[in-house]
């Protein structure tokens, strides 16, 4: 739940199914750490309506970090240019990422995966 549902769903949806998600894995699978991403920024200019619903929606997934078994971790920054816009380099589409792209979601993930794996 999460991009793919931009157009069609409500920032509060959303984040609602986000929750209800992370509820049931635990649930079924107490023990279970899950690592939930912000969503990706889309489109090229940083004043895009869809930042700010994003911004929102990210906002809103953060609080379900607990520290434990359940993180967030937002890296949309990590694709932007210095004046927000995001690069044809990275996403050329605006929406999914390059090889490029790729590299720079996993190197952002790293860091907290490891810490997530002991």
């Amino acid at each position: 739940i999460g991009t793919n549902n931009m157009a069609l769903s409500s920032a509060d949806e959303i984040v609602k199914a986000d929750r209800k998600i992370v509820s049931e894995i635990h649930r079924r699978l107490p023990d279970t750490k899950v690592l939930l991403l912000g969503i990706f920024p889309r489109a090229v200019k940083a004043t895009d309506p869809a930042r700010a619903k994003i911004k929102s929606i990210n906002a809103e997934l953060a609080k379900l970090d607990d520290g434990g078994k359940t993180r967030f971790l937002d890296i949309g920054d990590k694709f932007l240019e210095a004046d927000g816009s995001l690069s044809a380099a990275v996403m050329p589409d605006a929406l999914h990422p390059s090889p490029k792209g790729y590299v720079i979601w996993a190197d952002a993930m790293s860091p907290l995966l490891d810490e997530m794996m002991k």
